[in-house]
């Protein structure tokens, strides 16, 4: 049921919404429940070995999923393929975006990659820059033109999702952290330059969702830390002041009420949804 009318009508561009039961899946449903009409990327193809078939969006699923959605919330969602490290990508996507449904109000950065974890000594060069690529410059560009073209209609919601890792630090985890800490700071410039021009900008920091990616980092830091994997999550569960790890659901949740109009006077903030966990 929607809960916010004002966002009836509204177009959201999701990146990184392309994989089934991923974050920014639930992102979109939540979206599409509020009546707005969703356009959700992906990169669509496998980029070397720091973008397998693992773990991107392909062509085919992020099609399916689309239709998956439009057809479960009776809502508009189509797929775009986008790589988002390359800027007329970028630019063009968001050029459809609005030739297709006539505005863009909404815009959530959702593309990240969770899944380059080595210890510091070890990572090489082309895994940060991977990381560091998609998570923080993937949001520059996708923030410049969407912003350039909020600005023409005068108004918009920008939502980064970043993490728990970028109010704290994990091993094995210093390109994530490093990207999500500076996505934060992105976060924070664009709410101020483009404040003037009625655009929110804003973050969301969830601790650990068990999606495909999540379940892979479940049995990553499980063997690192010589654990099984009903260990390591009994562990986390007991950590969490509410007793759970965080939902798709939780984040979307975030991500519709920093949209809608009762949401109108944050901006800049990095918002915890860590059932606790996170407190600063």
């Amino acid at each position: 049921m929607a809960r916010f009318p004002e966002l009836q009508g509204k177009v959201a561009l999701i990146t990184g919404a392309g994989r089934r039961a991923g974050l920014g899946e639930g992102i979109a449903r939540r979206l599409l429940q509020e009546g707005c009409k969703v356009v959700l990327t992906d990169i669509g193809q496998v980029r070397g070995a720091e973008m397998p078939v693992t773990a991107v969006g392909t062509d085919g699923e992020m099609a399916l999923v689309a239709a998956e959605l439009a057809a479960s919330t009776g809502g508009q969602c189509v797929a775009m393929a986008l790589d988002v490290l390359e800027e007329a990508q970028v630019e063009a996507v968001v050029k459809a975006t609005v030739e297709r449904f006539g505005s863009l109000d909404i815009l959530v950065n959702n593309a990240g990659i969770g899944y380059l974890m080595k210890s510091l000594v070890d990572i090489d060069a082309k895994e940060w820059d991977a990381v560091l690529g998609v998570n923080l410059r993937g949001a520059f560009l996708t923030i410049k033109h969407a912003g350039r073209q909020m600005i023409a209609q005068g108004g918009g919601r920008i939502v980064n999702i970043a993490s728990q890792a970028a109010k704290s630090a994990f091993p094995h985890a210093a390109a994530y952290c490093s990207s999500k800490h500076g996505l934060v700071g992105l976060t924070r410039v664009a709410a101020l330059e483009l404040a003037a021009h009625g655009i929110n900008v804003n973050a969301v920091c969830p601790n650990h969702v068990t999606t495909g990616l999540g379940a892979w980092q479940n049995e990553y830091f499980a063997e690192k830390q010589g654990k099984s994997v009903e260990q390591y999550l009994a562990d986390m569960r007991a950590r969490i002041p509410a007793g759970r790890p965080g939902l798709p659901s939780d984040t979307a949740a975030a991500t519709a009420f920093l949209c809608s109009d009762d949401a109108v006077y944050i901006t800049g903030e990095a918002i915890n949804v860590s059932g606790g966990e996170e407190n600063h």
